[in-house]
This record gives C-alpha cells, sequence and structure tokens, in this order.
C-alpha cells in the first residue's frame, strides 16, 4: 500500500495523485442540501443475500465508454453494542427506477452505510427512505449539466431525508433523540457521487501502475466538532464544542436526526465529492467509524486485498470464486475489527468494480 505523490490534485484535502494514476479523481465539494417518485427494490440490513445477483454486466454508451459494473458485498457485527445500530442499502443497479435520461445516463446504483446512535430509528429511517427520495428527485429528463443537476438532487435528496425524520420524531411523545451518519455513493455510468454526513467513511482502492502498488484513496471527508469549519459553525449557531464534543455530548458535527442539536449548528447538509472511475480501479470501501477506529484505511484495504488473493476460498453453493471471496473480505474484516477491540458496531461494505 502506497500514497501518491505527484500529479494533480485529488481533492483540495488529500495528497497529490501518483502519477501513474490513470485518469484523476475530481473534487467537486460543495456545502449545501431536496425533490420527490418511483419506488425501488431495497434490501437493508435484514433483507440483504450477499452474492445473490450477477455484477451487472457492463454496458456500452455514448459509442465507446465502457461502464465498469459494480456489486456490493457487506457483513456486519454488533459488537460489545446492546443493539445493532447500524443499517445498510445495496443497490447495484436502479437504472430503470430512476428513469434517467437514455441519451445522457446509462447506469446508476447506489450504496450506503448508515452509523445510528441513540437508537436504530434514524439510520433505519435513512436506509428504508433516502434511496427511495432520491430515485423521485433523480433528473428525468433533459439536462445541461448532470453533474449539477446530481449534485443538486443529493442536496435537496437529504435535507427531504432529515425534515420526514425530524417531523416523526418530533410527533412522538416522548420526542425521538435518535440521530444517524450517512455515506452514500451514488454511481451515475463511471461517476461515483460520494455524499456524506459524520464519520463513516468511503474509500477507493486504486492500483498505481509506476509502483505497483495499491493506494487507499479517502473519498469522504469526516465531521467532527473539533475541525475547525465545523467548531465556526457550531459556535456561530449558539452552540458549543466540549470534550471535542457538540455541547459535550455529540460526537459528529453533521448527522440525519438529532433534533435537538440542530438549532446548535449541527447540520443535514452533506459534503458531496466526484470520482472518475478509471480501469486501475479495483473496489470501493465503505465503513462506519468502528471498523476505523481499530483499522487505518490502508490496513483496511491492504487486508480486503490479502482475501481476494486467497486462493482457498473456493467457489461454493452457487457462488462464484469471486463472490465468495468478497464475502469472506468483508466478513473477516468485521470480524478482526471486533478481535482488535472495535467495542462499537462495525459495518463492512465492499463494491467489486469490473467490467
Amino acid at each position: 500500500m502506497a500514497s501518491g505523490s505527484g500529479g494533480p490534485l485529488l481533492f483540495d484535502d488529500l495528497p497529490p495523485a501518483s502519477s501513474g494514476d490513470s485518469g484523476s479523481l475530481d473534487t467537486s465539494i460543495s456545502p449545501m442540501v431536496k425533490n420527490e417518485g418511483k419506488g425501488a427494490k431495497r434490501k437493508t440490513s435484514e433483507e440483504e443475500k450477499n452474492g445473490s445477483e450477477e455484477l451487472v454486466e457492463k454496458k456500452v454508451c455514448k459509442g465507446s465508454s465502457v461502464i465498469f459494473g459494480l456489486k456490493g458485498y457487506v457483513a456486519e457485527r454488533k459488537g460489545e453494542r446492546e443493539e445493532m445500530q447500524d443499517a445498510h442499502v445495496i443497490l447495484n443497479d436502479i437504472t430503470e427506477e430512476c428513469s434517467p435520461p437514455s441519451s445522457l445516463i446509462t447506469r446508476v446504483s447506489y450504496f450506503a452505510v448508515f452509523d445510528g446512535h441513540g437508537g436504530i430509528r434514524a439510520s433505519k429511517f435513512a436506509a428504508q427512505n433516502l434511496h427511495q427520495n432520491l430515485i423521485r428527485k433523480f433528473p428525468k429528463g433533459d439536462v445541461i449539466s448532470v453533474e449539477k443537476t446530481v449534485k443538486r438532487c443529493l442536496l435537496d435528496t437529504f435535507k427531504h431525508t432529515d425534515e420526514e425524520f425530524l417531523k416523526q420524531a418530533s410527533s412522538q411523545k416522548p420526542a425521538w433523540k435518535d440521530g444517524s451518519t450517512a455515506t452514500c455513493v451514488l454511481a451515475v455510468d463511471n461517476i461515483l457521487y460520494i455524499a456524506n454526513l459524520g464519520d463513516s467513511r468511503a474509500i477507493l482502492c486504486r492500483y498505481n501502475e509506476e509502483s505497483q502498488k495499491h493506494t487507499a484513496l479517502s473519498l469522504s471527508k469526516e465531521h467532527n466538532p473539533t475541525q475547525y469549519e465545523e467548531r465556526m459553525r457550531i459556535q456561530k449557531a449558539g452552540g458549543n464544542v466540549r470534550d471535542g464534543r457538540v455541547l459535550g455530548v455529540l460526537e459528529v458535527s453533521r448527522s440525519i436526526g438529532d433534533g435537538q442539536y440542530k438549532r446548535c449548528g449541527v447540520t443535514s447538509v452533506p459534503d458531496i465529492r466526484r470520482c472518475q472511475l478509471t480501469p486501475n480501479d479495483r473496489f470501493i470501501l465503505l465503513a462506519c467509524d468502528g471498523l476505523f477506529k481499530v483499522f487505518n484505511p490502508e490496513e483496511a484495504v491492504n487486508f480486503i486485498l490479502s482475501c481476494l488473493e486467497d486462493e482457498k476460498i473456493q467457489s461454493r453453493e452457487g457462488k462464484s470464486a469471486i463472490d465468495a471471496r468478497y464475502e469472506a473480505a468483508c466478513n473477516r474484516l468485521a470480524s478482526k475489527a471486533v478481535q482488535r477491540g472495535s467495542a462499537d458496531n462495525v459495518t463492512v461494505m465492499v463494491v467489486r468494480i469490473g467490467l
């Protein structure tokens, strides 16, 4: 595992990419965040069956551009917590549900992890509703700029989902105080749009031809109250940060839910980034902080790679060897996080990238 050097910047807060990388990661960050239509087939924590679908086969659009297939796998562990408050969604292909303009968009996929706190209701609500809101708001007709339209769609979706949950939470007696992080990867053809709130993360594994090593590239930005911009926003809203937490309690500075902290500067406006997939990209890792408390991104990516190269993992029960290895990678990494002492819930999602 190596960090790249030289070449253009990937994101403003990342080191330069290696000149050996083919293609580049492009930053399109815009703190900001609402629209609505059609239902989608959903896989949540309880319903997910890994390996049950074939990798979305390659598609060709705009003449010669090959669309990389994407397929998600997931494993979760409760750890030492009394209940599992994480949730996740894997939608390998929701192109039909989104009904995008066919002349511009060939494939749409969606992957997300949600790390709940104060209860499971916010994370479960987000897993059930955020992608549904996204589908309803997804551009249906011709648009001038796909990128700007998708970003606005994501911002509106997060805002609407948060407002829906807060309305439901405040109507309860007593009011729900649940909150949740959100890290979502929306793939539109070969462009990834990463939208996140809080401290769950998305990491891209990219092969560097020059160094002949894989690199772990962070696709998301963590939001905690100790960061200068986050702290300034909280203080400007009349809140404060004590012991690294909002009002000395909340560990994240952006979330879905957490109604009692929204007036103190906690926001549901996601950080949004844009990433162009390349032939050198191997997989995307999405995980909650239960993993990253005991694994750094490079360690996690190397751990997954070692599982993918383990020839002892063979095809079984109608699953291909590659499916079995990705499933094993998720399960082994989640279990290892618990063994290393992560007391939190652990969710590990790996999205395979291939033709």
